[in-house]
């Protein structure tokens, strides 16, 4: 249940641009969640939205299974936004057999046509580009919506019904590729709904800090730190509220990257002045994790021996009643299978619980938040910018780079391999344009030739992503020249490597990470 004074609460149909919604209304300053379309909705009662938009979908309503329109959500008495498939249901519940299997269907760019450009569509050029994706068709409209937007192919492109205040678009506003997407989305946020936008890193910050103290009193935390951005948030915004009360562990696990280890604790202790204590057990992670290959047993092992290196660390675990984790708002979207049209994408190592051995609770300060969100209130804590500028780096690390069974001598190579590649990104100018950069080590060995002899030897995959928060992602286009020397570097100066090559898979289909 939300804790903000105000926020719009998106019910997820299945679309796979549900996600945008957030960001978009994020983007506003607004704060809003993602719930299931079948959630609970008596939880919202004690904290009820300022608003809601349900989403798009893939499905028919005239679907067996289709996903069904709750009729509860009216009893909130707050505006409602229907898009796509949304609007669809809307017309459906309200005029039962409307809605119908169209002669063609409507996919891309379409003209918007507005009739009445008040309200919702206030501001929005007459003659817009919009986004259409769908199959069904609305052919009658119960009498008390009105049609104010239509396009040459769809008669009903957005409808309202004042009285009830209930609003719907055939389109996507959520998408790039409609013009005037973000300015119906504020329409209806903050002019319909009312809301202030005043949802900001700060706010974000004092509204922590007070919610922090109030559920930890005067008990310890303790806070595992990973050398990435998302748990050094974390620390440095637990420190804020509770001082002395936080213990930090940076654990050097044998899967970091080159120096990451020296360097990052020198932050932690130098610059940020976090209560850390750091502690090399490279050797007890590899020992347990050699010759393990399956992915997910790897992230058993790490997470377990995580634990173990606590309670030898750290003494009497029971001294602490929380722990504290990085979670991010995608981890909690991407581990939620949500009955009907959406599904588990992948499991994430911080999200699920904690082992039973563990008796403590969780405390997640950053689980509302995008990556992107993450960064903007590391820098408002005052971390250094060239720190919160890196790269996202997996906590299980390296591990999951090297692909099937691990080994020292595997995690060497991958190491001096990625060390090349992030220093050629930097040297070049190009690590800024990368949201995130990796080398991979293939469990493959191929032929080459070095000089006059015959090789057999390992592949080293360079993957780099454009994004905005990792839910989606493109291959960066990085130059073939500076790919042609990055290469050459690897292959000359990695004993152990004869092959490179550039993933240029985007996400979806595919994953950033590999493993």
């Amino acid at each position: 249940m939300s804790r903000h004074h105000e926020w719009i609460l998106i019910l997820d149909y299945g679309s796979q641009l549900t996600q945008l919604i957030a960001r978009r209304l994020r983007e506003l300053n607004i704060y809003c969640e993602i719930h299931p379309f079948n959630v609970d909705l008596s939880s919202f009662k004690g904290h009820q939205p300022n608003g809601i938009i349900l989403s798009g979908g893939p499905m028919s309503v005239n679907d067996n299974e289709a996903p069904s329109f709750q009729p509860e959500i009216k009893e909130f008495h707050v505006p409602i936004l229907g898009i796509c498939y949304g609007l669809q249901l809307l017309s459906h519940v309200a005029c039962p057999g409307s809605v119908s299997r169209g002669e063609k269907r409507e996919y891309g760019r379409a003209h918007l046509i507005i009739d009445h450009d008040d309200d919702l569509l206030k501001g929005i050029p007459q003659d817009s580009v919009v986004w259409m994706s769908h199959g069904d068709h609305i052919e009658q409209l119960d009498p008390s919506f009105e049609i104010i937007a239509h396009t040459k192919t769809a008669p009903v492109a957005a409808v309202r019904n004042t009285s009830e205040r209930i609003y719907g678009v055939q389109f996507h506003p959520e998408v790039a590729h409609t013009e005037y997407g973000k300015q119906i989305l504020s329409n209806f946020a903050l002019s319909i709904c009312g809301l202030n936008g005043d949802w900001t890193a700060s706010s974000f910050i004092d509204e922590q800090i007070e919610a922090i103290q109030q559920q930890v009193g005067n008990d310890r935390v303790l806070c595992a730190l990973s050398g990435g951005v998302d748990s050094t948030v974390v620390a440095t915004l637990l420190h804020k509220a509770i001082g002395e009360q936080l213990l930090c562990v940076f654990v050097d696990n044998g899967l970091l990257r080159k120096d990451e280890f020296s360097q990052v604790l020198k932050l932690y202790t130098d610059e940020l002045h976090l209560p850390v204590k750091g502690v090399d057990a490279s050797e007890l992670f590899l020992t347990r994790l050699e010759g393990v290959g399956d992915p997910e047993e790897k992230r058993k092992i790490i997470g377990k021996t995580f634990i173990d290196v606590f309670e030898q660390e750290v003494g009497h675990l029971d001294q602490f009643k929380y722990l504290a984790q990085g979670t991010l708002y995608p981890d909690v979207i991407e581990s939620v299978s949500f009955k009907g049209p959406s599904a588990t994408i992948k499991s994430h190592h911080n999200v699920g619980g904690l082992p039973e051995k563990m008796k403590m609770s969780l405390i997640e300060p950053v689980r509302e938040l995008f990556k992107d969100e993450v960064r903007v209130v590391g820098r408002a804590l005052g971390i250094p910018d060239h720190f919160i500028d890196r790269h996202p780096f997996p906590g299980p690390g390296l591990g999951i780079r090297v692909l099937g069974e691990l080994s020292k001598e595997k995690l060497t190579i991958l190491r001096e391999a990625d060390a090349i590649f992030i220093h050629a990104l930097r040297e070049h100018d190009l690590y800024d344009q990368a949201w995130q950069a990796l080398a991979v080590l293939l469990p493959v060995q191929s032929v080459g030739v070095m000089g006059d002899e015959r090789t057999y030897e390992y592949t080293i995959a360079l993957r780099a992503v454009t994004s905005t928060d990792g839910m989606t992602a493109d291959w960066a286009h990085l130059p073939y020249s500076f790919l042609a020397e990055v290469s050459n570097q690897i292959i000359n100066q990695v004993k152990g490597v004869n092959r490179v090559v550039y993933d240029i898979s985007s996400k979806p289909p595919a994953t950033i990470e590999w493993e």
